[in-house]
């Protein structure tokens, strides 16, 4: 009889990890793909503060309990790359470097990486101060009453600037253009602010420090001269980049590139769901993650009992 999963879920990061837990709990017939190490994107990040239950811990741990708890019910994880998902009459292919899987419904939890910046330090000082989060990093004890630089000019950059503000001694927003590209109420937001400091027409040549970041060195593109910004921490806010590719058929998107999903995060191939940062959304956050997961799995179980509604 040809071996056919239930759920083929691509991509272990927590998104992936709830659905396969769910999944596998409904007693399903369950794979999880991923082709770095279980946990996703959270692997590459330090303390995580903001998933409830834990005030504060490390995020390889927590990356390792999420995939031990999808293992406990059954949940098969392969260390595997997919490289494509096709839907063929009834069941989708999903294809590998070892071959071709093949299953009743398909989970995409293939995330999105943000844009780098380019300039020297960014990686070196990545987790060190470099950040592309605020809402995950801007409350750790190591940026507390200490200025932050924000790149970026668009909605994401001044709205987690004005977020900084909570923690930070001054936020410096740094955007190549002589405006911002940000919606008018938040640009107003930004320069009401008394912690808050354009500087317009100016890229960031380099972030340094010892152990962690302590200065920012950026240039005027218009005078080309450059100046020092003390700092301990550099949020990056130059655009994001969700991991589509892999869908093979037509599918909705937004206009950046975002997988349109309903309510069960169904996309509008039936039986193809999507979840976590390759789907169109508000927040890109852990705890959202999950949800999708949650919603996705047991509407996946919906969809193969043929009673799901779209």
């Amino acid at each position: 009889m040809e071996n056919v999963y239930d759920i083929v879920i691509v991509g272990a990061g927590p998104g992936g990890l709830t659905a396969g837990l769910y999944g596998s709990r409904a007693k399903l017939k369950v794979v999880i793909l991923e082709k770095e190490l279980p946990g996703g994107q959270i692997n590459k990040t330090g303390i995580i503060e903001d998933y409830p239950g834990f005030i504060s811990i490390d995020a390889r741990e927590l990356a390792q309990k999420m995939t031990d708890h999808a293992k406990a019910f059954g949940a098969e994880i392969r260390s595997i790359t997919a490289s494509a998902v096709r839907k063929s009459n009834d069941l989708f292919h999903v294809e590998t470097p070892e071959g071709v899987l093949k299953g009743k419904s398909v989970i995409l939890a293939t995330g999105g990486s943000p844009n780098a910046l380019g300039c020297k330090g960014e990686k070196e000082f990545l987790n060190k101060g470099v950040s592309y989060c605020a809402i995950c990093d801007g409350p750790l004890p190591i940026f507390r009453n200490k200025p932050m630089v924000v790149i970026g000019g668009g909605d994401s950059a001044v709205e987690e600037g004005l977020y900084l503000t909570k923690f930070a001694s001054r936020v410096f927003l740094v955007h190549r253009r002589n405006e911002l590209r940000a919606s008018q109420i938040v640009q107003a937001c930004a320069k009401a602010d008394p912690k808050m400091e354009l500087v317009l027409e100016s890229v960031v040549e380099e972030i340094g420090g010892k152990d962690l970041v302590e200065w920012v060195k950026i240039k005027n593109v218009k005078t080309n001269q450059s100046r020092t910004i003390p700092a301990a921490g550099v949020f990056i806010y130059v655009g994001f980049s969700p991991n589509n590719g892999i869908v093979k058929d037509p599918v909705r998107k937004d206009g950046q590139g975002y997988l349109l999903t309903n309510p069960n995060m169904e996309t509008s191939i039936p039986g193809l769901f999507a979840i976590g940062d390759v789907r169109q959304q508000l927040t890109r956050q852990i705890t959202t993650a999950v949800g999708d997961g949650t919603t996705a799995a047991v509407a996946a179980e919906k969809f193969i009992q043929g009673i799901l509604k779209r």
